[in-house]
């Protein structure tokens, strides 16, 4: 008897249960369906920009294409160049046609891949031309960007920015921190060549040193045949 009791009061408990959940769906059914339009438009807003975000990543693609293709640009000094083609007087006249091209790019599609990179090539193409303010300025950003290979890029033109004016130290913290953190575009030994050149003048012992270790760690490479030429003319 106890046993029944029990079973009826779970059965019981079941029917008033699905009655109040089936009221409960009644009561608030307009609400479940805006809630369920609502969901379906998050879903497209979220899949309108994702495709958006493809299409820009192509567009951007193809205008950093089109700038690099300026950047490439041969430079001669021929009146009448071959007809479709794209030459330029001088490297500084060239770069400067390259850097607007680059802006474009930054400027209009500015959270794609392609804007980073087009921002690196400014500061190359400002270096180039003289505007090494400039020049620092950009590499600095695209140094502290969250893609590792493109910063990279950057710091390692830094770099050679400093070395330029003077600025060994900075230089060398630089090559330092790339030699700590290799990346697709600037490796380890890359960075250790360059660090060594730095040392060459004032510090023949420490470059002799590098020189050695690119060498012995990239033996077939052509980063250890550098080293050993490098040590070779090294007094």
């Amino acid at each position: 008897m106890r046993g029944y009791t029990r079973h009826q009061l779970k059965e019981d408990q079941f029917r008033t249960t699905a009655k109040e959940t089936a009221s409960w769906v009644v009561a608030h059914r307009q609400k479940l369906v805006y809630g369920g339009i609502a969901v379906a438009v998050a879903l497209v807003i979220v899949l309108g920009g994702w495709f958006y975000i493809q299409q820009q990543d192509e567009a951007a693609g193809v205008a950093l294409g089109h700038a690099l293709q300026v950047y490439q640009a041969p430079v001669t000094s021929t009146m009448q160049p071959p007809l479709g083609t794209t030459t330029f007087a001088s490297a500084q006249e060239r770069a400067k046609a390259a850097h607007a091209e680059f802006a474009k790019v930054a400027e209009k599609y500015p959270h794609t891949n392609s804007a980073e990179m087009a921002r690196y090539f400014m500061g190359l193409t400002d270096s180039e031309t003289g505007n090494a303010a400039a020049a620092e300025k950009e590499l600095k950003e695209v140094a502290d960007s969250r893609r590792s290979d493109v910063a990279a890029l950057a710091k390692f033109a830094l770099a050679s920015l400093y070395r330029n004016q003077g600025k060994d130290a900075q230089a060398v913290a630089l090559y330092k921190d790339l030699i700590e953190h290799p990346t697709n575009t600037v490796a380890k030994s890359q960075a250790q060549l360059a660090l060594a050149s730095v040392y060459e003048q004032k510090q023949p012992q420490d470059a002799r040193s590098l020189y050695q270790q690119v060498q012995k760690e990239n033996p077939d490479s052509p980063a250890g045949q550098l080293a050993a030429n490098r040590l070779s003319e090294l007094k």
